[in-house]
C-alpha cells in the first residue's frame, strides 16, 4: 500500500533532556545509568552516520542538556566513557539529523507564567545554534504539553512547525469527528499560523518500549488503511524519549532500539521501499498543509494518565504549591524589573539577571514530574531568587 507520492513517509523523532546538574549527579550516584545515557546520545548520531544513505532522524535537545554537555566539568568527568566534544561535533556535521527546539529549561508551558514563555523559547533556540551552528526547524513542546495560546510565541521565536500529540487533535470542521493523524495541518491563534504535525501516540509508545522492523511496517500499513484520506501523501510521525528505559540504554546494542529495530528497519527500507524516511521540513515543503486543525490543551500520556489534565505535574497539593510558587516569584520579578526600568544601576541589573536565571531554571518540568520528593529542587531555585528580589526591592 503506497500513498500518491509513491511511498508512505516516516518521521522518526527522539527527545533528549536532563534536568540541571543531573549528568554529574548520576555519575556520582548511579554510574551505570549515566554511562547508559551518554552512550544513548552518541548512538543517535552514529546511526545517522552509518545509514546516511537513507536515514533521517529528528532530535530535540533541551538547552539545559546542552549546557551540561558543554560544561568542562561534565566533559572531563565522562572522558573515560565518551568524548563528548567529538559527539557534539558529529551532531553538528550530520546533515540528515533535523534539530528541534523546546523551552531552554524544559518547562511545562501551560503551567508556567505566560510572561516567561518568550525567554524560555528564544534562549533554547539560541543555545542550539551556539552548539550546532544551525537553528532548529521545529518545536517540540516539553512533555508534549501544549495549548493553542502558545502559537504566537512559537511563531515569533522563529519555529517553522510544531509537534503535538495525536490524541489532542480535533478537526476544525468537526463533521466526521475524526482527524487524519497522518497529515500535516495548520493551527491558528489570533492571526498567527503554524504547521502542526501529529505524533502517533500508539506507535510512539511501542518505539519507546520495544518493537521490531516487521511489526512496525505492518502497524504503519494498518494505520494508513485505518485513517481517512489514504490516497494522500502519508506522514507517520513517531516520537519518544531517546535515553529512558533499558531499550535505549542497553550497552549490548544488538538487543536495543538501534540494533534490534533500527538497523533492520533501514535494511527493510532499502529492500522494499514501502516506507520512506523523511525530514518533516522537507515533507511540509513538498506538501504544504492547507486544512486547519484545533488542538485541545494537554500533554503526552505518562503511566496511567492521559495527559489531558497535567496531573502528572500538577496533581498533588505539593506540586500545585510548587506551580504557585513559580507564578508568585515570577510576578515579583516582572514587577521589580518594570519598576527598575533602564534606571537600575549595575548591581540591580546583575541581581535581576541572576534572579531571572533561578526562576527560569525552577520551571524545569522534572522538578514537578518526579513527584513530591523532587519539588524541593524547585524551591532550591526560587528561595535564592526571592532573596535577590527582596534586596532589589529594598534598594529601589
Amino acid at each position: 500500500m503506497n500513498s500518491k507520492s509513491g511511498k508512505i513517509n516516516h518521521a522518526l523523532g527522539l527527545h533528549l533532556h536532563q534536568p540541571p546538574g543531573n549528568m554529574l549527579d548520576m555519575l556520582g550516584t548511579t554510574e551505570h545509568e549515566a554511562i547508559g545515557i551518554i552512550h544513548a546520545y552518541n548512538r543517535v548520531v552514529k546511526q545517522a552516520m552509518w545509514h546516511k544513505d537513507i536515514a533521517k532522524i529528528h532530535v530535540g535537545m533541551s538547552g539545559v542538556l546542552l549546557d551540561q554537555l558543554t560544561d568542562p566539568d561534565v566533559i572531563h568527568a565522562y572522558a573515560h566513557h565518551l568524548n563528548i566534544k567529538e559527539m557534539l561535533n558529529d551532531y553538528r556535521n550530520a546533515e540528515n539529523i533535523e534539530l528541534l527546539g523546546m523551552g531552554h529549561y524544559h518547562p511545562v508551558f501551560p503551567l508556567i507564567p505566560v510572561a516567561d514563555w518568550e525567554e524560555q523559547l528564544t534562549y533554547g533556540r539560541k543555545r542550539i545554534k551556539e552548539v550546532f551552528g544551525r537553528e532548529p526547524e521545529g518545536f517540540w513542546p516539553p512533555e508534549m504539553a501544549f495549548t493553542m495560546e502558545m502559537i504566537p510565541a512559537i511563531v515569533k521565536a522563529g519555529y517553522k512547525y510544531l509537534l503535538v500529540d495525536s490524541l489532542h487533535l480535533k478537526p476544525e470542521k468537526d463533521e466526521s469527528g475524526r482527524a487524519d493523524m497522518l497529515s500535516v495541518y495548520i493551527a491558528e491563534y489570533k492571526g498567527h499560523k503554524i504547521p502542526v504535525v501529529p505524533r502517533n501516540r500508539d506507535i510512539s509508545n511501542a518505539q519507546e518500549s520495544g518493537m521490531d522492523a516487521y511489526w512496525f511496517k505492518n502497524e504503519v500499513l494498518h494505520k494508513v488503511k485505518d485513517n481517512p484520506n489514504s490516497d494522500k501523501p502519508r506522514l507517520v510521525c513517531t516520537w519518544s524519549d531517546g535515553e529512558n528505559g533499558g531499550w535505549f540504554r542497553r550497552m549490548d546494542e544488538e538487543s536495543g532500539f538501534w540494533g534490534h529495530f533500527y538497523a533492520p528497519f533501514m535494511d527493510l527500507v532499502r529492500n522494499e521501499g514501502i516506507i520512506n524516511p523523511v525530514k518533516i521540513s522537507e515533507f511540509i515543503e513538498m506538501y504544504p498543509p492547507k486544512e486547519k486543525i484545533k488542538i485541545e490543551t494537554g500533554a503526552w500520556n505518562v503511566a496511567s494518565t492521559s495527559g489531558t489534565d497535567f496531573s502528572q505535574w500538577n496533581g498533588s497539593d505539593i506540586q500545585k504549591a510548587g506551580v504557585n510558587e513559580i507564578a508568585e516569584v515570577s510576578r515579583i520579578y516582572h514587577n521589580l524589573s518594570k519598576k527598575a526600568g533602564t534606571k537600575g544601576n549595575g548591581d540591580i541589573k546583575a541581581k535581576l539577571s541572576q534572579a531571572r536565571n533561578y526562576i527560569l531554571e525552577a520551571e524545569t518540568s522534572c522538578f514537578l514530574f518526579w513527584g513530591d520528593n523532587w519539588v524541593p529542587k524547585l524551591y532550591d531555585r526560587t528561595k535564592p531568587a526571592r532573596k535577590l528580589l527582596d534586596e532589589i526591592s529594598r534598594s529601589i
